[in-house]
């Protein structure tokens, strides 16, 4: 695995907020699969942050909001551990700049996608809790998502919920979602959807699932519309 100049380390060391002690855990979780350069990608530290982050955000939440039901709770977990929840908190570091990935997807923008962005995120989570703990992951975790986390609760409900309920209050037939595009290897499929509002223009989300691809769309009509920030 190719190691980090001293110059970048000290960089990314800034960036996060959190200095590595073991620097392969750090190359590893910036590296997307498109790179020949480095022995395995973020892919299996994303598994593992996806459910470091899942903990790290209910424990806040469950402390911070002691009148909130269960329910309640549940959908605002959803909301902040969704891709586009991470990615923008890989925002506030950067990500985008420090992720490893191959020049031809570089110079394509696939850096700036947001399903690569969230999912580079979720190995830092990761990367950072196998390097040194739950502590420092909790750190790090309230630290990037700290915006996201103050935000009003109008964010809670799921971007599918919410654009349902908006349409049906305006008595506009359900929101229509369907599949432009499935792409990449059986292990790893990409979908492409779209959604579908009466009189408006489709929006496309993409995600690793058909179901957060969904989730993108639908969080891309909202977006596009201003109906929510």
């Amino acid at each position: 695995m190719t190691s980090l100049s001293p110059a970048r380390l000290d960089e990314i060391t800034e960036r996060l907020g959190y200095r590595f002690r073991n620097h392969a855990l750090l190359t590893e979780a910036l590296t997307h699969g498109s790179t020949q350069k480095h022995k395995g990608d973020y892919q299996r530290l994303e598994f593992l942050g996806d459910r470091v982050l899942g903990l790290l955000i209910a424990e806040h939440l469950f402390r911070a909001h002691p009148g909130d039901e269960e329910g309640q709770l549940t959908h605002v977990l959803s909301s902040l551990v969704r891709s586009e929840a991470c990615a923008e908190a890989g925002d506030t570091i950067g990500l985008s700049d420090l992720v490893i990935i191959g020049s031809g997807e570089r110079a394509k923008g696939m850096n700036l996608n947001r399903t690569v962005l969230g999912d580079a995120m979720e190995a830092l989570v990761a990367a950072i809790y196998l390097d040194s703990g739950l502590e420092e992951a909790r750190a790090f975790v309230l630290r990037c998502w700290d915006a996201q986390l103050k935000a009003p609760k109008l964010a809670a409900k799921d971007p599918k919920t919410f654009l349902q309920e908006w349409a049906l209050a305006r008595a506009l037939p359900i929101p229509a979602y369907r599949i432009i595009s499935r792409e990449g290897p059986e292990h790893e499929p990409v979908f492409v959807v779209s959604v579908e509002v009466k009189d408006r223009p489709p929006a496309e989300g993409t995600a690793k699932a058909k179901r957060a691809a969904e989730m993108d769309a639908a969080e891309q009509f909202l977006k596009r519309e201003g109906i929510r920030p």
